[in-house]
């Protein structure tokens, strides 16, 4: 769209120079604003596609060796994770190792994030889903151990998140995860469902859909693919996306809105 109207105003103003420059700027600014900033350049988003894939894998394995040890289940996690990534052997072989890596007691894991951080820092979203899915798969077995949330607090603030920024998130996630079926827990729903939203009951019902349409906006999979998350990954998001969708509905019914 912004391409068209700024073509023919760069022709008008400065003839066929002029509309081959506005042609540029607004192809740029469409892919903006379809995909945020990071969507411009289709070589730097394959970069961060690896890149993303990369640092995940090496935290997996940094978490599951949090508390010592890598248990059964945190490596059936894992394994269930690449299956529903639909990954390649060799992509396959390529992720375990990254595992492995991780899970080694003296690794080092703030070069892969500063690397991260120069590759995916500017896009606030693929920070944020980056979060996100570690907060998933570390209570994954319903049970976050204590070493694994002190080492997601420290890999937060790597991502640039305060420590209460990084609470707020913690909590939300947490809460968006008793939503993940139809039915949630009758007696708490309600209550759960704010914090899903990260709203509280007092606020107003523009707040409660401001709050919602964000959090649904994070997950827009167009958005994510083309600010840098690997196709594969949009299942997840697709997940996330299911549960926000399920806490708001319960607040919709309690406040007719």
């Amino acid at each position: 769209m912004f391409k068209f109207i700024i073509t023919i105003a760069g022709y008008y103003l400065f003839g066929f120079t002029g509309a081959v420059l506005g042609l540029v700027v607004g192809v740029v600014i469409d892919r903006i604003r379809a995909y945020g900033s990071g969507g411009v350049n289709p070589l730097s988003n394959a970069l961060r596609q690896t890149v993303f894939l990369e640092t995940m894998f090496v935290s997996l394995g940094k978490l599951a060796k949090a508390d010592g040890r890598v248990s059964t289940e945190e490596i059936a996690h894992t394994e269930a994770l690449m299956k529903q990534l639909g990954m390649t052997a060799e992509h396959r072989a390529q992720a375990i190792e990254l595992f492995k890596r991780g899970t080694v007691p003296d690794f080092d894991i703030k070069p892969t994030y500063v690397r991260f951080m120069s590759v995916c820092g500017h896009t606030r979203q693929l920070r944020q889903v980056l979060l996100v899915y570690m907060i998933t798969m570390a209570q994954a077995d319903d049970h976050m151990h204590a070493a694994e949330e002190a080492l997601l607090a420290d890999l937060a603030v790597q991502l640039g998140f305060t420590p209460a920024g990084f609470r707020q998130v913690l909590d939300m996630v947490l809460n968006q995860s008793h939503f993940m079926g139809d039915q949630p827990d009758p007696a708490t729903a309600l209550d759960d469902a704010y914090k899903a939203l990260g709203v509280a009951k007092e606020h107003s019902d523009q707040d409660i859909k401001r709050a919602y349409r964000k959090l649904m906006s994070q997950y827009h999979p167009d958005k994510l693919i083309g600010q840098g998350l690997p196709a594969d990954m949009v299942a997840i998001a697709t997940e996330k996306a299911k549960e926000i969708q399920n806490a708001h509905d319960v607040i919709k019914r309690t406040r007719n809105i």
